[in-house]
């Protein structure tokens, strides 16, 4: 097979393949002998059918079939062998074709190619870096957080923001009487907190052990089936009935008793590194730091693109041939809507092949620790969802195991892993205008753009 490639202009080339007789003759000969093995045709049992019969009846079909995966894979191994850089897929030419009675083909395609780009990412390039400050104020509610999370539920004299209440739940008329044969929960329970009616709770917010009041279970949750079952402990259908007023007698107040700054304290959220009050502070300022990075590379992120393609400039691309392949791969994409949505497309792909060529250029590549290493962050930070700060490695090593076995995780770990790999080379590469910003300084970057 003859496979030459001819450039048209910067970013659109032609690939012209001649195949001939002897590249497919051998595949269809064994492809109908295998069909003479299976089928039986009128009189003829399945492989003793004549050659010439199956040959007649089925031989342009498994020619075509066979030229089309001959030059499927001569196209994509040619386009891989050599190195060019296609954007979307190959597009046939229209005069196209294979002839029943031809041997020989010539088949063309046209294909769209990314352009040179020339970008430098040193320390000539100079992008800026904000720093959170981290305020006491911060500090404080972090500690805050963090005691409630590890605290106890303990008997409390009343209610409070995060108050477990137990008690009598009584139905009544719309006089305030106590309904006849109406529902009576003895063991009710409530949640203030979970309220969705700020006024309902507010009914509940500083009663005491012993106190009465009437509320209504329908407006605290928007008369939510699911939760008004679970609070009159009825079956669904039942519990949609029942939208008028209840009276709670407290029998029992459970509040959240935040966790003491002892030892045991310090050793559970931080392990052996904290003693005493002091490096708790510490600790504590340490982890919103970190939080606050992910939030401070994402600013990164976004400054180190804008600055970046602007220094690029416009980019040719095949536009045309793009947009074709586009429609082609979408059912939403349309001749009609193309123009409106490639616009975003367009903006997305420059970017992507300005990523690849800073990658390249600093040398970022993604090894299987790599992953690892990505994917026991992941199942670090799922854990500590759960208030789980000190997970076993072992325990994180498996997680992480387990999320790489699947496919489509694994894809996504890959894609975040080369994001980290690359903003990270661009911050060790190019010069940082280093700026200290407060939160509410920071935010505002977001809501300027």
């Amino acid at each position: 097979m003859k496979i030459d490639y001819s450039k048209i202009n910067d970013v659109t080339g032609e690939i012209t393949m001649v195949v001939e007789e002897s590249d497919y003759a051998e595949k269809v000969k064994k492809q109908l002998k295998e069909i003479g093995k299976r089928h039986a045709e009128p009189g003829f049992r399945p492989g003793k059918v004549p050659a010439g019969l199956i040959a007649k009846k089925y031989g342009n079909a498994v020619k075509y079939d066979e030229i089309n995966k001959l030059v499927g894979d001569a196209l994509f191994e040619y386009i891989k062998s050599n190195n060019l850089n296609v954007l979307g897929n190959p597009i046939p030419d229209k005069a196209n074709a294979i002839n029943d009675d031809a041997k020989e083909f010539t088949l063309k395609f046209k294909v769209g190619v990314a352009p040179e780009i020339e970008v430098k990412a040193d320390k000539d390039v100079t992008i800026p870096y904000y720093n959170i400050q981290v305020t006491d104020e911060m500090v404080d509610r972090q500690d805050e957080s963090l005691r409630r999370r590890f605290g106890k539920q303990v008997p409390g004299e009343e209610v409070d923001a995060t108050a477990l209440v137990k008690g009598v739940i009584t139905e009544l008329n719309e006089d305030g009487s106590v309904k006849e044969d109406g529902v009576v929960v003895e063991n009710g329970i409530v949640g203030p907190a979970y309220f969705k009616s700020e006024e309902q709770r507010n009914l509940f917010i500083g009663k005491k052990v012993g106190d009465s009041l009437v509320f209504n279970p329908a407006e605290t949750c928007e008369a939510n089936p699911t939760e008004l079952s679970s609070m009159l402990n009825l079956p669904k259908e039942e519990a949609e009935q029942h939208k008028g007023d209840f009276k709670f007698d407290i029998k029992e107040i459970i509040v959240l008793k935040p966790a003491e700054l002892d030892e045991e304290y310090f050793k559970s959220v931080f392990g052996d590194n904290v003693k005493d009050a002091d490096q708790y502070r510490d600790a504590v300022k340490k982890m919103i730091e970190t939080s606050l990075k992910g939030d401070q590379n994402y600013r990164f992120s976004i400054d180190a693109k804008n600055v970046l393609l602007d220094k690029v400039g416009e980019i040719e691309l095949p536009d045309e041939m793009l947009k074709e392949f586009l429609i082609s791969q979408n059912d939403k994409l349309t001749p009609e809507n193309i123009d409106e949505e490639y616009s975003g497309i367009r903006g997305q792909l420059v970017w992507d092949l300005v990523k690849d060529k800073v990658a390249q250029e600093l040398g970022v590549k993604v090894e299987e620790q790599d992953l690892v290493n990505t994917a026991r962050l992941m199942a670090r930070n799922q854990f500590a969802q759960y208030g789980m700060e000190n997970v076993p490695d072992d325990a994180l090593e498996h997680y992480a195991g387990e999320i790489l076995k699947d496919e489509k995780a694994r894809n996504s770990v890959y894609n975040q892993t080369a994001e980290m790999k690359l903003f990270e080379a661009l911050r060790q590469a190019v010069t940082l205008d280093e700026k200290a910003v407060s939160v509410d300084e920071f935010n505002k970057l977001f809501t300027q753009a």
